[in-house]
């Protein structure tokens, strides 16, 4: 079963995981063809659901079959095109530009790595694509999905290995 995303006249973004709609957050430059790092675009496609990270201090673990890792403070994700650990998670403090995923916000309490541009990593054409948790507003992301908390919670719960997200 895939997690369909999608744009809706009425609601704008919206996800489903057979489910019905939900709403649903994306990145500032919409929905398209993710051409480089900070484009801010959600990239079109059908991609790999590779792993779920979640916050131990704030929220239980939560229930998914997919593989499942607790965050420490000094997890990061790096971003930065000319480091040989481009999209991928690293240990911070990092010599190289990255983001930290030992938020003081609760967006990435529980997250999902979404894989795009991991297999292979191609330099400066995005990184870090995650399903996370939305602000209350649904303000746009930098190219994510966010979710509500109970929304991602259930579509977690819902998906298994082998499983995708489709973005159209």
């Amino acid at each position: 079963m895939d997690i369909v995303v999608t744009r809706d006249a009425k609601l704008g973004a919206v996800v489903d995981w057979g489910a019905g709609p939900r709403p649903c957050a994306v990145g500032r430059g919409g929905i398209g063809e993710k051409l480089r790092e900070g484009d801010c675009i959600t990239p079109l496609g059908r991609f790999p659901l590779r792993k779920v990270l979640y916050r131990p201090d704030r929220v239980s673990q939560p229930r998914t079959m997919l593989p499942l890792a607790a965050i420490v403070e000094s997890d990061g994700w790096c971003d930065d095109p000319d480091d040989a650990a481009y999209n991928r998670q690293v240990e911070r403090p990092y010599h190289g530009s990255s983001e930290t995923l030992w938020r003081e916000d609760a967006l990435y309490d529980v997250m999902a790595i979404i894989g795009f541009n991991d297999e292979p990593v191609r330099p400066g054409k995005g990184s870090a694509i995650f399903l996370h948790v939305a602000r209350p507003d649904y303000e746009p992301t930098e190219g994510c999905i966010a979710l509500s908390f109970c929304d991602l919670l259930e579509a977690l719960n819902a998906v298994a290995p082998g499983d995708c997200i489709q973005i159209r």
